[in-house]
């Protein structure tokens, strides 16, 4: 059999523990092996560690720890912080303090944690963490390979359901066989959704999409390729310019990030309200920022704020900018589109995958918004990932007419792998001329000159959310010179 081939590797550290991380091929198998080794832990530590954790597992009931509450399940942390020290003092007598608490660390997560997922959570490569049910491995998104099956499995259904419990207690929220599904994140505001057997068919679930820590900006995007310069200043120029824009694409094509790119290009005098049903955005902290996120109701019925809730009470929060996670309803669109009309700049996201198809959306049920009253949204963003490669791109930057109708300006060629001019702008160069006061010629003239920054910015490497944030305070106040 042909050895295994070696695609990455790289390591990182998980409380304390250093974990060896190993992509390969083999014959065997049709996707890649993402494989974790603990570094700082023997073959022989491991078995001793092992013995250690049936040992303590043995007395460890699942079901009862579930019924717990919050209050007590802090001094059960206690109580099992003891009892593990005590059976690594037994097990260890000779090792230093340090190599103790890694031993104890390693054991807490493995009992009382999310075990391995915890590792898992640290790689900041993942974007995604699946556990399908406990006959099958875990399996992650990685960001440079795509889907990948791990080394890790969860040996039983009971521990599953256990982790989903722990996360939905931590933010109020509850899985059980009456309410089998449950939308909730982790304190570090990475997204979970889980469901429960039968629901799913093949036993319990877990889907963690994970927050990133050092959030996508519209540099890393262009360095990515996802979209060029050309591209990216023309979002530019409608954003200074206090246009509306709604980001399209089908799940899993960056609509959020881009979202979060976007903000790259806002004014630091500017109030912004941001409205999800589960924190997703970043903003610099250069901005006047305000996040606010829905709730669902509680099991009686009561205290749910919706997204339509929470869009009427920021109108009352004087904003001068409007951050949207997702337009799903009728009821929405409109007070986004009121929202328009009264001279707020809307930024939004949807599902959809092209001009047309965005604007077919929501002028059909069960959005039904006439499309007359669409005009008011001044940009169309389409992000598309191409599932066989794994490559994420801007597709489509297009305006809209007077009438409601798309005009595509910018469009992806595969072949070139690049967002192509397809069109001059008339009705977005219109809007800027008549506010701005400037000539089609001289908006022109500023978009050249913005692309130009951002390839500077590009080669400097200024591509971090708060360095971005800085540059943006910096340029539209004006201390800022720039020689591209």
């Amino acid at each position: 059999m042909r050895p295994k081939k070696i695609i990455q590797k790289y390591s990182i550290n998980s409380n304390g523990i250093d974990v060896e991380v190993e992509i390969y091929e083999s014959e065997d198998k049709y996707v890649p092996t993402y494989a974790i080794s603990i570094m700082n832990i023997t073959p022989t530590t491991k078995l001793i560690l092992d013995k250690i954790r049936e040992e303590f597992v043995s007395s460890l009931d699942y079901e009862e720890l579930e019924q717990q509450k919050q209050e007590n399940i802090d001094d059960l942390r206690k109580k099992f912080t003891l009892s593990i020290s005590r059976l690594v003092k037994k097990y260890f007598p000779k090792s230093d303090d340090k190599t103790k608490n890694t031993l104890i660390n390693y054991l807490l997560e493995e009992n009382l944690g999310f075990g391995k997922i915890d590792i898992l959570l640290k790689d900041a490569y993942l974007e995604e963490i699946v556990i399908n049910n406990h006959s099958e491995p875990v399996w992650v998104y990685h960001k440079r390979h795509g889907w990948l099956e791990t080394n890790i499995t969860i040996f039983t259904e009971s521990r599953i359901r256990h982790y989903s419990t722990m996360i939905g207690r931590d933010v109020n929220k509850e899985i059980t066989v009456l309410n089998p599904l449950m939308d909730a994140h982790l304190k570090t505001g990475d997204r979970v959704n889980a469901t429960l057997a039968p629901i799913s068919t093949k036993g319990n679930t877990i889907t963690i999409r994970k927050f990133a820590e050092d959030p996508w900006t519209i540099i890393k995007f262009i360095e990515m390729k996802t979209i060029s310069p050309e591209g990216a200043a023309l979002v530019w120029i409608a954003v200074q310019n206090e246009l509306s824009i709604l980001i399209a694409g089908g799940t899993g094509s960056g609509k959020t990030s881009m979202l979060n790119g976007i903000s790259n290009f806002l004014p630091p005098n500017q109030r912004i309200i941001s409205i999800e049903d589960t924190r997703e955005l970043k903003l610099s902290s250069y901005l006047h920022w305000v996040p606010l996120e829905t709730r669902l109701p509680n099991p009686e019925g009561k205290g749910g704020i919706t997204m339509l809730d929470l869009l009427i009470n920021s109108l009352r929060m004087r904003p001068d900018r409007i951050f949207v996670g997702e337009i799903r309803r009728k009821e929405e669109a409109q007070v986004l589109l009121e929202a328009m009309h009264t001279g707020h700049s809307v930024y939004a996201t949807i599902h959809a995958n092209n001009a047309d198809e965005t604007v077919s959306r929501l002028t059909n049920p069960p959005i039904d918004i006439p499309k007359g009253m669409i005009s008011s949204l001044s940009m169309i963003l389409v992000q598309n990932r191409n599932r066989r490669t794994g490559k994420r791109r801007t597709i489509q930057i297009a305006e809209l007419t007077r009438a409601g109708e798309p005009r595509v300006l910018m469009q992806y060629s595969a072949t070139t792998d690049k967002l192509e001019k397809v069109n001059d702008s008339q009705e977005i160069f219109k809007i800027i001329s008549l506010y701005a006061g400037m000539t089609t010629q001289q908006v022109q003239q500023e978009l050249d000159v913005k692309t130009q920054i951002l390839k500077w910015l590009l080669n400097k490497k200024i591509s971090s959310i708060n360095e971005l944030g800085k540059f943006m305070a910096d340029y539209y106040t004006g201390r800022i010179n720039i020689k591209t």
